[in-house]
């Protein structure tokens, strides 16, 4: 799955955690307008993991967004899950970075769990 993330390790990081979207970004308009072919382009080249020094989040595929935060640089990170999120295990993401770096990312599987590994790692 983490391709850029495995290509982009230093010398002596190991990925401690790794997720995904949540399946339910294939109940939209969105999924549904475009024959459910941009909700799987996200889901198979998105990438979110935690290193044992890092936190690094890429989207896109053409277009690429890279958001790489060492864990001593993060002062949070925020889970907001609906009653549905709850339920079926998903939720958004917001980090919070030393200076007002906030970066939100929604629809992720197991956001708890991000929190966790994340925290365990400070």
């Amino acid at each position: 799955m983490s391709n850029y993330v495995r290509n982009n390790l230093i010398s002596g990081e190991r990925i401690e955690y790794e997720t995904t979207y949540h399946w339910v970004i294939f109940f939209s308009w969105r999924a549904l307008f475009t024959l459910f072919i941009a909700p799987m382009l996200d889901k198979y080249t998105d990438q979110f993991a935690i290193t044992n020094k890092r936190v690094v989040i890429k989207t896109g595929l053409i277009s690429r967004k890279t958001v790489e935060l060492n864990l001593s640089k993060i002062e949070s990170v925020n889970v907001d899950q609906t009653v549905m999120g709850r339920i079926f295990g998903f939720g958004n993401i917001t980090i919070i970075g030393i200076g007002g770096t906030r970066e939100a990312f929604v629809n992720i599987r197991k956001p708890l769990e991000f929190r966790k590994r994340f925290q365990e790692l400070c």
